[in-house]
């Protein structure tokens, strides 16, 4: 009986580590170097050794596989070690689970054996629809910050005048881009704009390749996904790729226009450009610079500056990354979507603009590789300069953002961050929510 227990708990620790493992491997796209960085985090150990909690993947078709080949797996191991002496069965239980990172990893990868042919087959298909619209306009943007809001700018604004279509949401990586073309691109689009992310040299190339950009944007560079590039001079050359393959470039350090007389609201910025007046529904001065990187590019496509100004009236503040919420008498900025370095310091810029008293709560940034510490530091130095109070739900750079500052504290129960954050506030404060906090701060 005891023996059929321990079985049993077996199989649901077990499940429970696949799950994991593939919810890992599939959020950072089955890529071995975001894998291997994330694993290097203390939150991700926690978790493995936590009893509650799963978090469970996106169930595509690739997922559904892997699951019912780990269950399958599950029960061989059973069979095979189940008749043996309680003392050897016990031991091969607790190697099998102690091992099970390395077990569910080799399956994974090796499903992405066919999983490329699959992937190769669809690029081929993808870039060979492509060559059949010749007049269709392609916009590739990238850039280690600023690629989505750029992307739902341009959106916005070329939509005024143009039958446009783009990646949706935080889709960038080769598959999704060719599968969107593929799917959704029809005779009656004459601009398609594509945001392409990238975790090595070579890989925007390959993209733009398929896609055959007339115009390259980039937002800008910085140190994130540093983990995976190895160096900051291996991510200007990956992302720079965006312009060597494009007839018109965009670059965020050469912009030919210009913003003046800015005036920044707590839900608006407005600023001049050409004597021509924007006024655009956005949080923070930062994204004046994406605005402006939207407004070249249409630009040189053939819309006027008034017509661009009118436009960028349609723009929603989520699209720039950040929402103004009130929830039970607290004033939330969401920034939760994600977070990067020079995306932390520009929206603790934008806090400043509130009088009330001030609190972030961040977890620390990952795949910033020899760069960590120092980027953490310097997030650090600017929360000591404006906030009152930082809550950290990590504690993997911890003592880099608290430095000499007593008002820093760890707290990673979702409960007791809520409890502090109810403890430390009042009507006046405002609450920053940087980068991915968890969930349950939501309910």
């Amino acid at each position: 009986m005891i023996k059929i227990i321990i079985t049993i708990l077996w199989f649901l620790v077990f499940t429970k580590l696949l799950i994991f493992w593939v919810w890992l491997w599939q959020i950072k796209e089955y890529h071995l170097g975001r894998f291997r960085a994330h694993f290097e985090t203390q939150k991700i150990r926690k978790f493995l050794f936590s009893l509650h909690g799963i978090r469970c993947p996106e169930l595509t078709q690739k997922v559904a596989i892997i699951l019912v080949a780990g269950i399958f797996i599950e029960f061989l191991f059973l069979l095979f070690v189940f008749n043996f002496t309680n003392y050897l069965f016990y031991i091969f239980l607790l190697i099998l689970i102690i091992l099970a990172p390395i077990i569910i990893s080799i399956l994974i990868l090796f499903f992405q054996i066919p999983a490329n042919i699959i992937i190769k087959r669809i690029l081929k298909e993808a870039e060979q629809k492509r060559k059949g619209f010749e007049n269709l306009t392609v916009i590739g943007i990238t850039g280690s910050y600023g690629k989505t809001a750029v992307k739902e700018f341009l959106y916005e604004i070329l939509s005024e005048k143009f039958n446009v279509l783009k990646t949706e949401k935080n889709i960038n990586a080769e598959i999704g881009i060719a599968q969107t073309i593929l799917n959704e691109l029809k005779p009656e689009h004459q601009i398609f704009i594509a945001e392409i992310g990238a975790y090595e040299i070579g890989k925007i190339k390959q993209v733009c390749e398929i896609i055959k950009p007339k115009i390259g944007i980039l937002t800008g560079i910085n140190e994130q996904h540093l983990s995976t590039f190895g160096s900051l001079e291996n991510i200007r050359k990956a992302k720079n790729e965006i312009l060597e393959c494009s007839e018109i470039k965009i670059d965020y350090n050469h912009l030919d226009l210009t913003a003046t007389d800015i005036v920044t609201g707590k839900e608006f910025v407005s600023f001049k450009v050409n004597g021509v007046d924007f006024k655009v529904n956005l949080l923070g001065k930062h994204n004046i610079q994406n605005i402006l990187l939207a407004a070249s590019c249409a630009k040189k496509l053939g819309m006027s500056l008034e017509e661009i100004s009118k436009a960028c009236l349609k723009i929603k503040p989520e699209q720039g990354g950040m929402k103004f919420l009130k929830r039970n008498g607290l004033i939330i900025l969401d920034a939760s979507y994600s977070a990067n370095p020079d995306g932390v310091i520009a929206d603790l810029d934008y806090l400043q603009i509130y009088s009330g008293s001030k609190i972030i709560v961040m977890p620390c940034l990952i795949e910033l590789g020899k760069a960590s510490k120092e980027v953490h530091k310097r997030i650090g130095r600017k929360i000591a300069e404006i906030c009152d109070f930082a809550i950290i739900t990590t504690k993997d750079y911890f003592k880099e953002i608290k430095g000499e500052n007593k008002n820093v504290l760890l707290i990673e129960n979702p409960k007791d961050i809520i409890a502090k954050v109810r403890e430390l506030s009042n009507q006046e404060t405002v609450i920053l929510l940087e980068g991915r906090v968890p969930d349950l701060i939501w309910d």
